[in-house]
């Protein structure tokens, strides 16, 4: 029998649920897209270990949706994982929809990624992820591994480090879909740290979108195409209230309920 992954908790939205672009970019300027997100991610390449510089980071994430003509827009506050008046880092949490999210929370304001472990091991972007300080995590792995990861997480959050997560672990096509794993919750109950809940969604051409989803079994270069073919593509980054408990359950309940939008939990908001 497979133990059941700790951090895996939906199998996600099927592949079926990304949808086309319309309205779509010309020929030529898809081209031209492709051309500058070459060129931005040769450029951040040749960057080595300076890419983790936070300023040189946000500028390469916003770099990378200028070359795929993805607008981004953001929510006040601006800031999500600034640490707090003791020191700590914050536990920033978001819905999961695309690979496109973390380049979003990244050309916001550069934190520690928690990542699958195979996104390390992806072309250009792995070197990339491991450079700009992603941690890594194998999702499928034995649930004896949760008590180290968490207390690693909780470690980084102690020492001043705000990391994001994305609690769902697994994608989705919408910000409403799916349960947030309390694992992370944890890591920041223990540290004492505050939690951001951060709300990511994508319009197209004004009105709702799911051309950016990242789903099932789907290969990258093909979400990729949907990306950089659409026309009028923006990305909005929402920060709501920090939050702070002991108890993850309540935890994970307010914060996925104000990512969705919805009143959850029992916890207090962070002063």
């Amino acid at each position: 029998m497979t133990a059941t992954s700790p951090w895996s908790v939906d199998g996600g939205c099927p592949a079926s649920c990304a949808a086309e672009p319309e309205p779509r970019v010309s020929l030529a300027e898809l081209a031209r897209r492709y051309a500058a997100l070459t060129y931005t991610l040769t450029r951040a390449t040749a960057r080595g270990g300076r890419i983790a510089d936070p300023d040189t980071l946000r500028g390469e994430a916003r770099a990378v949706l200028a070359a795929l003509g993805t607008g981004l827009e953001t929510g006040l506050p601006a800031r999500l994982g600034a640490p707090d008046g003791a020191g700590l880092g914050t536990l920033v949490v978001a819905n999961h929809v695309s690979w496109l999210d973390a380049v979003a929370l990244l050309a916001v304001e550069p934190v520690a990624v928690l990542a699958k472990r195979e996104v390390g091991r992806w072309p250009v972007i792995g070197p990339l992820a491991r450079r700009a300080g992603t941690r890594f995590i194998d999702r499928d792995g034995s649930p004896r591994q949760l008590p180290h990861t968490v207390a690693g997480l909780a470690d980084a959050l102690r020492g001043g480090t705000s990391v994001l997560v994305f609690p769902q672990a697994t994608t989705w096509c919408s910000e409403a879909g799916g349960r947030f794993r309390r694992a992370p919750f944890q890591a920041a109950a223990d540290a004492g740290a505050p939690v951001r809940p951060v709300t990511v969604a994508y319009r197209q051409g004004g009105a709702p979108s799911k051309v950016a989803a990242f789903l099932g079994e789907e290969e990258f270069t093909v979400s990729l195409r949907r990306v950089a073919a659409a026309k009028d593509l923006t990305v909005r980054v929402t920060a709501h209230t920090p939050l702070r408990g002991t108890d993850r359950r309540a935890l994970a309940a307010a914060a996925r309920g104000a990512v969705t939008r919805r009143v959850a939990g029992s916890v207090t908001a962070a002063a």
